[in-house]
């Protein structure tokens, strides 16, 4: 059996407040955009800057209720799963993709970093019943 692992992390600001919908089940689903941004300089020594967005979908109803306290340019640290999925195609029977970050029923984390709703919230995965604690390793490894 192979070992794999499919996990984002990403720290940055909502683009808009998220988007709140029922679904045929009667749960809800949540989607928003986060931007995450780098900057440097470049050989002439000019700052250059890009900002990736990235659209994030919550099924978690736990997160669920957190996300609902988001708003534009709130700022989150979030972990989920990539998933690609193919919608319907245009009219050159060409499908389309989309990529989102999913925070599913079970695993997925949400941080509001904002000070003043510093709350987080994750769900456990299934099957670990605890992290480990980190020790302080008291060694000569100068890094």
């Amino acid at each position: 059996m192979a070992i794999s692992l499919n996990k984002a992390c990403l720290l940055g600001n909502l683009g808009k407040s998220p988007e709140i919908r029922a679904m045929s089940n009667g749960g809800e689903v949540v989607k928003f955009s986060v931007a995450t941004s780098e900057s440097w300089k470049d050989k002439s020594g000019e700052w250059q800057d890009r900002t990736e967005w990235h659209n994030v979908v919550v099924f978690n109803e736990y997160l669920i209720k957190e996300a609902k306290k988001l708003s534009k340019g709130s700022k989150v640290y979030l972990e989920g799963a990539i998933q690609t999925r193919v919608w319907e195609k245009d009219s050159d029977g060409i499908a389309r993709y989309s990529t989102e970050i999913v925070l599913q029923k079970f695993g997925g984390e949400l941080i509001m970093m904002d000070k003043a709703t510093g709350n987080s919230v994750s769900t456990p995965n299934p099957g670990s019943k605890y992290k480990a604690p980190v020790e302080d390793m008291d060694d000569d490894i100068p890094f």
